[in-house]
C-alpha cells in the first residue's frame, strides 16, 4: 500500500489550509471507496501524493435540503442517504435510482456525492444523473467561493477542473416539474456490486398536448465524459414520444458513442445495448410503453 500521511481537520477552512499547503502532493478524502482502493493498489493516478487530508470527520456537509425550487446535497452525503430520500424521489427520482444503483451497501453507505464528483469515473453512476439535472456543484477554497455545472467539472476520464485547493462543498439543482419525467437505467457484468458498463439517465419535460418541451439524454460509460447528447435531444424537442421516436434517438446516441470514442472491442455489443438502454430510458421517463 502506497505510504501516507493521515489528516483530520477540524474545519472546512482548516482543510483547505492543509489543502492550499502540500499542493499536488495532498489528496482529499470522504467515503474513501474509491481512493482508498487506488492507495492500496498505489495506482499511479496517485504518483507522488503522500497527504491524505480526511474530510470525513466534518460537521454540516451530510444534508439533503429544500430550499425553495432548488435540491440542495451537502457534498459528504451518502448514496444510501441518496437513494432513501423521499424528497430526491419526488422531485429527482432518477438520482434516487442512480445512487441506489452503486456498489454494494457498504460502499453506499461509505460513499459519498462529493467524493464520486471528485473521482470523475467515466463509470460513475450519480454523475449522469446530475447532468441531466443541470446540476451545479458548489467550491470553496482558501481563495473564496465559486459554483461551475457539473458537467463543467469533468475535464476526462478520472481529471476534473477543480482547481488548486479546492474543495466540493455541495451540489444543488432545480426540482423537476410535476410535468417531467426521468430514468435512469444501468447494464453491468451482474445485477450487484457491479460498474456500469454502460448507464444512462434522461429527463423530458412535455406540455400539456404531449409534446416535448425539453429533452436531457446523458450516456454513462459510453463516451470520454458523460454529457448530454444535442442531436438526440432535439429529435425529440416538438414531438410526441412514441416507440419508434425513442428507437431513432437511441441510435443516434449509439452514432455519437462511436463518433466520441472511436470503434473500439467492445463497440461490437455497447452500440446495439446503448440504443436500447436509451430507447427504454425515454419511454419510461415519457411515461409510454414499448407496445404503443
Amino acid at each position: 500500500m502506497q505510504a501516507f500521511n493521515y489528516h483530520r481537520p477540524g474545519s472546512l477552512m482548516e482543510a483547505c489550509r492543509l489543502l492550499a499547503q502540500y499542493g499536488p502532493a495532498a489528496r482529499v478524502m470522504a467515503g474513501g471507496t474509491d481512493l482508498v482502493v487506488a492507495l492500496r493498489e498505489e495506482n499511479r493516478r496517485l504518483a507522488g501524493v503522500s497527504e491524505i487530508i480526511d474530510l470525513g470527520y466534518l460537521g454540516g456537509m451530510n444534508y439533503i435540503r429544500e430550499e425553495g425550487d432548488t435540491i440542495s446535497i451537502g457534498a459528504l452525503t451518502t448514496h444510501t442517504d441518496i437513494a432513501a430520500s423521499p424528497l430526491l424521489q419526488k422531485y429527482a427520482p432518477l438520482l434516487a435510482m442512480a445512487a441506489a444503483q452503486v456498489g454494494s451497501p457498504q460502499i453506499r453507505n461509505r460513499g459519498t456525492m462529493g467524493g464520486n464528483l471528485a473521482n470523475a469515473s467515466p463509470a460513475a453512476d450519480t454523475v449522469p444523473a446530475f447532468i441531466a439535472l443541470e446540476a451545479r456543484v458548489n467550491l470553496v477554497s482558501s481563495q473564496g467561493e465559486r459554483q461551475v455545472p457539473v458537467q463543467d467539472l469533468l475535464a476526462g476520464p478520472y481529471r476534473t477542473t477543480l482547481a488548486a485547493g479546492e474543495i466540493i462543498t455541495a451540489i444543488t439543482f432545480k426540482k423537476l416539474p410535476p410535468s417531467a419525467g426521468s430514468a435512469f437505467l444501468k447494464l453491468g457484468r451482474r445485477k450487484a456490486l457491479s460498474i456500469a458498463r454502460l448507464n444512462i439517465a434522461v429527463v423530458i419535460d412535455r406540455d400539456a398536448a404531449g409534446r416535448v418541451t425539453a429533452a436531457r439524454i446523458v450516456p454513462g460509460a459510453a463516451l470520454p465524459v458523460a454529457s448530454r447528447v444535442p442531436p438526440a435531444e432535439a429529435l425529440l424537442l416538438g414531438n410526441m414520444v412514441s416507440p419508434e421516436l425513442a428507437r431513432q434517438a437511441g441510435e443516434m446516441v449509439g452514432q455519437e458513442m462511436v463518433r466520441l470514442s472511436g470503434v473500439r472491442w467492445s463497440t461490437e455489443y455497447k452500440l446495439p445495448v446503448i440504443a436500447v438502454l436509451t430507447r427504454r430510458a425515454i419511454l419510461q421517463a415519457a411515461g409510454v410503453r414499448e407496445d404503443e
